[in-house]
C-alpha cells in the first residue's frame, strides 16, 4: 500500500500457516503506531515483520476465531505486550478451541480471550486512523470487518475475497447470512473502496460488484 495524503496508512501482508492466511501489519504513517491483524501462526515471522517495518506495535485485531487467523494471538500478545481486540463474542467458542482446531494442519495454538470484544457500531483506532466495526456473520458467527469510508479502505477478513466469498460449509456456517452481510454492509460502499482480505490478493468493491460470481 502506498502512503499518500489521502491514505495515511501502510500495510505489510505476511502469509502464515499452511493455509496462507494474510496476517496484516497495518500502521499509521503519521505516528508509526501499528496493529497486527489476524496472527494465525508463524509468530517468529510476524515478529520479524514488525521489527522490519519499524512500527510501534499497539494492538492485535482479530476478525474472527478460526485457527489460521487467531492461533498465534496469545503468543504474539505476550511477545509484544499489547491488547487483543475482537472479534465479536459469538466467536468465543472458536477461540476456546484454538489448542486443537489447527492440529490437522500442524498449526499449534492456544486458547485466547480478547481484552475487548467488538460489536456492530464499535470503532477501532490505529494512530490517527479510525475504523468502523461491522458485524458480518456467516463464515463464522462472530466475524467482524473494519472499514474507513473517508479513506476508502478496510480489512474484511474471510467475508469477501477477490472473486469469492468465505466458506459457509461449517456446522455453524450460514450462507444466507453471509450474502446478506456482504450486500447490506459492503456493497453499499463506493466502487473504489479497497480492501485487504484474509486470503489472496486485495480487491475493491467495484470489481467484486461486477465480477464476483457469488454476488450476481
Amino acid at each position: 500500500m502506498t502512503d499518500t495524503p489521502d491514505m495515511p496508512l501502510r500495510a505489510a501482508i505476511l502469509p502464515v500457516t499452511p493455509l496462507q492466511q494474510n496476517c496484516t501489519i497495518l500502521w499509521c504513517t503519521k505516528t508509526m503506531d501499528g496493529v497486527v491483524i489476524d496472527p494465525g501462526g508463524d509468530v517468529e515471522n510476524i515478529l520479524r515483520g514488525v521489527k522490519e517495518t519499524g512500527i510501534n506495535p499497539v494492538g492485535i485485531w482479530l476478525t474472527h476465531g478460526h485457527f489460521d487467523h487467531a492461533a498465534g494471538a496469545a503468543e504474539l500478545k505476550e511477545a509484544l505486550n499489547v491488547p487483543i481486540t475482537g472479534p465479536h463474542l459469538d466467536d468465543k467458542f472458536l477461540l476456546d478451541e484454538l489448542a486443537t482446531s489447527g492440529q490437522q494442519y500442524g498449526v499449534p495454538g492456544r486458547a485466547v480471550t480478547p481484552d475487548t470484544w467488538l460489536d456492530e457500531g464499535d470503532t477501532v483506532t490505529v494512530g490517527k486512523v479510525t475504523f468502523a466495526v461491522r458485524h458480518c456473520p456467516g463464515h463464522s458467527p462472530g466475524h467482524v470487518v473494519m472499514l474507513n469510508e473517508a479513506i476508502k479502505f478496510g480489512h474484511v477478513g474471510d467475508v469477501l475475497f477477490q472473486g469469492s466469498i468465505g466458506r459457509t460449509d461449517f456446522p455453524y456456517g450460514d450462507h444466507d447470512a453471509l450474502i446478506a452481510a456482504i450486500k447490506e454492509k459492503l456493497l453499499p460502499l463506493p466502487d473504489d473502496f479497497t480492501f485487504i482480505c484474509g486470503h489472496g490478493p486485495a480487491s475493491n468493491i467495484g470489481n467484486e460488484r461486477v465480477n464476483n460470481p457469488f454476488l450476481q
